[in-house]
């Protein structure tokens, strides 16, 4: 069935708005997250402290595999769009309630132990977002172009950071220390609520996806999809788990925790580490379109492998170039990084979404995506800290970065090509 342009546009507006914000959130945290450390864990040595923050950061992504079976089944059994309009409003309410958390020197232990429960919140809320909203454009898009509209699931994540990097470099740039710690930190959290108003109003005037309404009018929805899901489709679920490893891990290394990793473990000033993590953020968001149309003329194995490929070869040596503290070098090593990213990034979203039937696209997608994420992608930080910490090496990410890859060319190799088969 054939959709005008102007329905498409309202897909694509209400698909892109809802990842934004949940990845502005995540940007924000991890680019502010020594002034999040000093807020909310002042008696903690610098290291200790940082470990603790993105303890909490990783502690939230534990609860998506849950949030993934929950929204799966509601997308998959009540509608794409019922799913995406409360888990955007339940996100961006939970956001917003960080920013009014009282600091550690208030409150005392009750500050991190409210940052954690609203933190778990956000995780629960958004593990429907990045498949919802990829199976929603996927069902949408023509058959040929599925590719390229997928990808503007990674691109709004990418947009999410890039405004999250300008913000922290804007707000590090304009106060101070003490300001940062007292308010500054607060004022991108606060921007939560109305962008998720306005997500949540275009979800809410959209129809379901062309495909779940053919699907819903014969009464074939499936009553548990979850059971279906392991039952009929457990290979393909296992192939999605680590097709995602390679994304959950580098999304969040590279695009999230490197300021953090060129301030503390490069030396490199906050301002210059920002600048580099920005500009390359921008030429990430438009090789991601780049890389959907190719996805659509070459295949979705093809390129995810190429990725794998590129990684294994290529990490280590590229972090050893970081080390060197020239930024220039940084810069470019960061661009590169990006782009090899891009290649699994922008072709993941479609790949997933075509791997399973229609009757439990949402539910296998926000199952595989989310249980890699916990496992692998919310602990990334986390655990690149603790390597870098205990090995000694500023090496250490690379090398755990090299590994996903290694299993994502695994997994890929092992799967069906997708872009050519029809949805239904």
């Amino acid at each position: 069935m054939a959709v005008d342009s102007k329905t498409l546009r309202k897909v694509v507006a209400a698909s892109f708005i809802g990842n934004f914000v949940e990845w502005f959130d995540y940007a924000v945290y991890g680019y502010l997250a020594i002034t999040i450390t000093a807020v909310f864990f002042p008696d903690s040595d610098p290291t200790t402290g940082l470990m603790l923050t993105f303890a909490l950061f990783a502690v939230s992504f534990f609860i998506r595999p849950l949030g993934g079976f929950v929204w799966g089944h509601i997308g998959d059994k009540i509608g794409r769009r019922e799913a995406l309009s409360w888990s955007i409003l339940i996100m961006s309410g939970a956001t917003f309630c960080i920013a009014l958390i009282p600091s550690y020197n208030t409150i005392g232990i009750w500050a991190p132990i409210l940052l954690l429960i609203i933190r778990v919140a956000q995780g629960f809320s958004a593990s429907g977002e990045y498949a919802g909203a990829a199976a929603f454009l996927v069902e949408y898009a023509p058959a040929n172009r599925r590719g390229l509209y997928a990808a503007v699931v990674p691109a709004s994540t990418a947009t999410g950071l890039l405004l999250g990097s300008l913000m922290a470099a804007l707000l590090t740039g304009l106060l101070d220390t003490e300001q940062m710690q007292s308010w500054g930190w607060r004022l991108p959290f606060l921007l939560a609520a109305p962008m998720g108003l306005i997500g949540r109003y275009i979800r809410t005037r959209l129809e379901d996806s062309p495909v779940f309404n053919a699907m819903a009018e014969e009464d074939s929805t499936d009553k548990t999809p979850v059971s279906s899901l392991f039952k009929n489709h457990w290979r393909q679920l296992i192939q999605a788990v680590g097709a995602v490893l390679l994304n959950a891990v580098g999304f969040y290394l590279i695009l999230s925790y490197m300021p953090t990793y060129l301030v503390k473990t490069v030396g490199l000033s906050e301002a210059s580490a920002y600048m580099a993590t920005t500009v390359a953020l921008g030429t990430y968001i438009g090789f991601i379109f780049v890389v959907g149309m190719l996805s659509d003329k070459f295949g979705r194995k093809r390129i995810l492998m190429t990725a794998s490929i590129l990684f294994v070869l290529l990490t280590v040596p590229l972090f050893m170039l970081l080390d060197t503290g020239n930024f220039f070098i940084i810069l470019l090593v960061q661009i590169l990084l990006g782009g090899m990213l891009s290649l699994n990034d922008g072709t993941l979203p479609s790949y997933l979404a075509e791997m399973f039937p229609t009757r439990v696209r949402y539910t296998g997608f926000a199952v595989s995506f989310n249980l890699s994420n916990a496992l692998f992608g919310g602990t990334a930080p986390f655990v690149a800290t603790v390597l870098i910490a205990s090995s000694g090496t500023p090496l250490a990410p690379g090398w755990y970065l090299m590994a996903a890859a290694v299993v994502s060319l695994v997994a890929v190799a092992c799967s069906v090509e997708t872009s050519k088969k029809p949805l239904a």
